[in-house]
């Protein structure tokens, strides 16, 4: 397990709080979600998903007939192979099961999913849902994190349970750093989207941020509820445990680390939110819109 160690902060905020009450939409639901103990909950989902039982064998097979996986693109296709219910779900794709899209040129969806939203970043503010709205650099963790995408473009893109997840890069990058932000894990499901004023921001997540041939990249993978775990290829698991304060980690020197378009950059252990944003406002693809379904190594943009 990683341990988290740089420069930490305590969390700011940028949005106002009335702005984001003033824009939710009530679902009783709600009231439900805010009680519960996300953190007890999702460290208990952690320890279940990874016990090797013979419990393990009928829940998968039940997973595999709920969310229509097909086992055929995954690198082990024998659903009894996987030492525990959290091998599945993080399984690896065999070899061209994602063909990349065009050229490196071409800003490609590094996730299985759906698009939430994407856009302009518009004054400081990423869209989240009707209504609703939050500022980038409560997402970032800091207005300084937000600086390079003032004038930027940004996707949201939500992972459902039965979609591959690990998470791939859009473009070719070196990290620069990475940003731990604490907070709670409210579900990313689409009905909450749409009823928590700044969801995103209100999560605990991870933000790794890389220098491109286009301009800054920041990738943010987004906790929740029965998300036990977010891990990236490397630093390893990053959350459990949980944090208290925003934690800084630079990559320089030595510690540079620089991945190819495509390559592996972490996963979820359960499902969640990955958000894209860009130093560049660039032209989305047509099939770039809220609601769409993308595989990873479809085209979102295409970068001059």
């Amino acid at each position: 397990m990683a341990r988290l160690s740089g420069t930490t902060t305590r969390p700011n905020t940028v949005i106002e709080p009335d702005r984001q009450a003033a824009s939710a939409v009530i679902d009783p639901r709600l009231w439900l979600l805010r009680l519960l103990p996300h953190h007890a909950i999702s460290r208990l989902t952690f320890w279940l998903a990874r016990r090797r039982t013979r419990l393990k064998a009928p829940l998968v097979r039940w997973f595999i007939r709920r969310y229509g996986v097909d086992m055929g693109e995954a690198a082990e296709p024998d659903p009894a192979a996987y030492a525990s219910f959290n091998g599945f779900f993080t399984r690896a794709l065999r070899p061209g099961a994602r063909p990349l899209t065009g050229t490196d040129t071409t800003l490609i969806a590094p996730v299985d999913g759906r698009i939430s939203q994407a856009g302009a970043i518009r004054a400081g503010t990423l869209f989240q849902a009707k209504g609703i709205d939050y500022a980038a650099a409560d997402l970032l963790g800091s207005l300084e994190a937000f600086a390079p995408f003032h004038s930027g473009s940004f996707a949201t893109l939500y992972l459902a349970p039965g979609d591959y997840h690990r998470i791939h890069m859009p473009l070719a990058g070196t990290l620069r750093h990475m940003t731990y932000v604490p907070g709670r894990l409210f579900s990313v499901a689409p009905w909450t989207v749409r009823s928590v004023p700044g969801l995103f921001t209100r999560n605990e997540r991870v933000c790794a941020h890389f220098d491109t041939p286009y301009g800054r990249l920041a990738m943010v993978l987004v906790g929740a509820i029965n998300v036990a775990a977010i891990e990236t290829v490397w630093a390893g698991l990053i959350t459990p445990p949980r944090g208290r304060q925003i934690v800084e980690i630079p990559y320089t020197g030595q510690a540079a680390v620089t991945l190819p378009r495509g390559a592996e950059m972490g996963r979820f252990n359960m499902g969640s939110t990955v958000i894209l944003l860009l130093e560049r406002n660039v032209a989305w693809s047509p099939g770039t819109a809220p609601g769409e379904r993308v595989r990873m190594g479809n085209a979102l943009a295409h970068l001059d």
